[in-house]
């Protein structure tokens, strides 16, 4: 086995550690957190298998998320009651991430090894690209064969910084309301 496949091996183990946590706290800003760490986890394993666009897009709308859910926590009143967790539903959890685990590991056999040369799909590109007369084989992927992708991954992107933005900045409402209250 690969080290780059024990790595990604490793990081899907703690995402489920952390989804686990995430579930089982009792804590809720606590599960958010370990929320959060799940979604990191999956930007890395993004960018061990080779995708940085979609970890960079994962990590933006990530710590929107959190964000907004943190601020969403910390505004909260805790109202929860606390119950006795039976054996079936941790069974249950326990299986299901095994479940998951076996998936994860039949699934990465049926993989192109890592470093291995460019794929059928890859190979068809650089075709299509140099009889289009690109100079440039990575602009001409993202252009000419996945505009739309590109284009919407740079829309949740601003969206996630306007997202952002909206919830963090402290001038604005407050101030006009007030100014509103004053005139009447």
């Amino acid at each position: 086995m690969s080290e780059t496949l024990l790595i990604l091996y490793g990081v899907i183990c703690f995402m489920l550690v952390a989804a686990l946590v995430a579930v089982e706290t009792r804590d809720l800003l606590s599960s958010v957190l370990c929320l959060g760490a799940v979604g990191f986890g999956l930007a890395v394993v993004d960018l061990i298998v080779g995708a940085p666009d979609l970890a960079l897009t994962q990590v933006v709308v990530e710590i929107f998320a959190v964000v907004l859910l943190i601020r969403t926590v910390v505004a909260r009143e805790d109202t929860t009651r606390e119950f006795i967790r039976d054996t079936p539903h941790v069974a249950a959890m326990g299986a299901m991430i095994m479940g998951i685990l076996i998936g994860a590991y039949v699934c990465f056999q049926q993989l192109t090894p890592f470093g291995d040369p460019p794929m059928v799909m890859g190979a068809s590109y650089m075709r299509a690209a140099e009889e289009a007369g690109a100079t440039n084989l990575v602009t001409a992927v993202l252009l000419d064969f996945r505009a739309y992708d590109t284009l919407g991954e740079a829309t949740v992107i601003f969206a996630a910084i306007m997202g952002c933005y909206a919830l963090l900045r402290t001038r604005g409402r407050k101030e006009e309301h007030e100014g509103h209250d004053a005139d009447s």
